[in-house]
């Protein structure tokens, strides 16, 4: 199978790696929950060369990820928000940073801190059923056919 057709396939996984599956794609969107909006702005947060940064977000607005809106009109001039398609991405932004500061942080300790503003206190990322709110880990899960009444909401 080529790159180019991974989005076709019945994996949900394959499918959402088709949009979202390179690290700049993956970097433009931590920085777009961070509230970087502006083409400049993520250019010179990133340091991604230009024409790289206008394909990912093209891509991105294609699937619906990131919106374009105008905010200058003389000349005009875009900013790029999330849609609710792309907020519900922000689970695994989460999940990505909260393997990075257990395993990829050289010892020194979390290489950020997540505070939940409901409480007040720093997090760890963790998944959650839905249904019993208790944590899941890979040993505690197992594939199963859908269902109609299954519900992803």
């Amino acid at each position: 199978m080529k790159w180019q057709d991974v989005g076709d396939t019945e994996c949900p996984i394959a499918r959402t790696l088709s949009v979202i599956g390179d690290r700049w794609t993956m970097l433009v969107l931590r920085n777009a929950f961070m509230r970087v909006r502006r083409f400049d702005d993520f250019q010179r947060s990133l340091g991604v060369p230009k024409h790289i940064l206008s394909m990912r977000l093209k891509k991105l607005v294609e699937a619906q990820v990131l919106e374009r809106t105008p905010y200058q009109s003389a000349p005009v001039r875009y900013e790029y928000r999330l849609t609710q398609r792309g907020k519900d991405l922000h689970a695994i932004i989460l999940t990505m940073a909260g393997w990075g500061n257990q395993w990829m942080n050289e010892d020194k300790g979390p290489l950020m801190a997540y505070v939940h503003t409901d409480c007040g206190h720093v997090f760890h990322p963790v998944v959650a059923c839905s249904e019993c709110g208790h944590e899941v880990r890979a040993n505690t899960v197992m594939l199963a056919p859908p269902s109609p009444v299954t519900s992803m909401s």
